[in-house]
């Protein structure tokens, strides 16, 4: 019989409770972490600016795939089906030339 985990208590600031919005990550990685840098890009600016930069294990990257896999499961069976842009046709990339 597997040992119940012991609950932990979070705290979360007031802060940290309004969360930033991100509308793009990079992700990189090394043999020792996977590094997330969560950043925002608003249209009409050349630039995307980093709001958030998250330093993960490669086993709690893991976990975090599965938990989040398992989340978006849960919201596509209550909500439906997230669409995603398709790809590309011919000479339309996100704007008509």
């Amino acid at each position: 019989m597997e040992k119940p985990q012991p609950s932990i208590e979070v705290d979360l600031g007031q802060v940290e409770a309004e969360g930033i919005y991100s509308n793009l990550v990079f992700i990189a990685h090394s043999a020792s972490e996977v590094i997330l840098d969560f950043a925002r890009a608003l249209p009409g600016l050349p630039k995307a600016k980093v709001y958030a930069r998250v330093i993960l294990t490669p086993q709690h990257a893991k976990s975090l795939l599965m938990a989040l896999d398992q989340n978006l499961k849960n919201y596509e069976s209550q909500f439906g089906p997230i669409k995603l842009p398709g790809e590309p046709r011919g000479k339309e990339l996100g704007f008509k030339s």
